[in-house]
C-alpha cells in the first residue's frame, strides 16, 4: 500500500492563490505575474505554491482555467451543425474579450516558456479540442455527418481559420464570419 505524501490541500487555500494567479493575469499579463505576487495576494508563503505546482506558469494556468472553463458550455441541441455552430461562436466570444485574450497571450509567452507551451496546449487546448471531437463523433454518430470522416482533421478546418484571425491576421471575427466558416466547412463533412 502506498503512503500519500504531506498533507492534502487545504481547498480555501489552494482557491485563494488560484484566484490571486488569476487576478494577477487579468492586472498585468503573464509577465507582470511572479510567485512572490501571488503568494503576497493569496496571503500564503512561497513555499506553499511550490509545493503544489513546480512553476510559475503551471499556478498561472491552473488560475487562469479555474476561473475561465465554467464559461465554455459543451452544446447539445440535436444537430451537429448547431452544436458546432454554438461551441465555435461560445469561444470566439469569449477568446475575444479581455479574459480570453489572455489565452492568446500566454500562446505568445508560450513561443519563450516551454512549460507554459505544454500547459496550455494540455490544459486547455486538448480539452477543447476533446469537446469538439466528441461533437463531430456524435453528429456522426446520428447520420448527419459522413461517416469516413476524420474528427480531428475536421475540427482543424473548424477551428484552425478562427485561430489564424485571432493570432496571425487580426481580422474581426464576427457571429455572421463564424457562421459562413462553419457553413462553408460543413459543405464537405455533412451527410448529403
Amino acid at each position: 500500500m502506498e503512503k500519500k505524501r504531506g498533507r492534502p490541500r487545504n481547498l480555501e487555500t489552494q482557491n485563494a492563490i488560484l484566484n490571486a494567479a488569476y487576478e494577477l493575469l487579468l492586472e498585468g499579463g503573464f509577465d507582470a505575474v511572479t510567485v512572490e505576487k501571488i503568494a503576497e495576494r493569496a496571503a500564503v508563503s512561497k513555499a506553499t505554491i511550490y509545493k503544489w505546482w513546480p512553476n510559475k506558469a503551471a499556478v498561472v494556468m491552473d488560475g487562469y482555467l479555474h476561473a475561465a472553463s465554467s464559461r465554455l458550455p459543451v452544446p447539445d441541441t440535436g444537430s451537429a451543425r448547431q452544436d458546432i455552430l454554438r461551441h465555435a461562436g461560445n469561444l470566439v466570444r469569449f477568446l475575444t474579450s479581455r479574459e480570453g485574450q489572455i489565452i492568446t497571450e500566454l500562446i505568445g509567452e508560450g513561443q519563450k516558456d516551454a512549460g507554459l507551451a505544454e500547459a496550455y496546449r494540455t490544459r486547455y487546448f486538448q480539452p477543447r479540442r476533446q469537446e469538439a471531437k466528441q461533437l463531430i463523433e456524435r453528429g456522426m454518430e446520428r447520420g448527419e455527418l459522413r461517416s469516413d470522416l476524420r474528427p480531428e482533421a475536421c475540427i482543424d478546418l473548424i477551428y484552425g481559420p478562427l485561430f489564424y484571425r485571432l493570432l496571425v491576421t487580426g481580422d474581426p471575427l464576427t457571429e455572421t464570419e463564424v457562421e459562413s466558416l462553419t457553413n462553408l466547412v460543413f459543405t464537405g463533412i455533412a451527410v448529403r
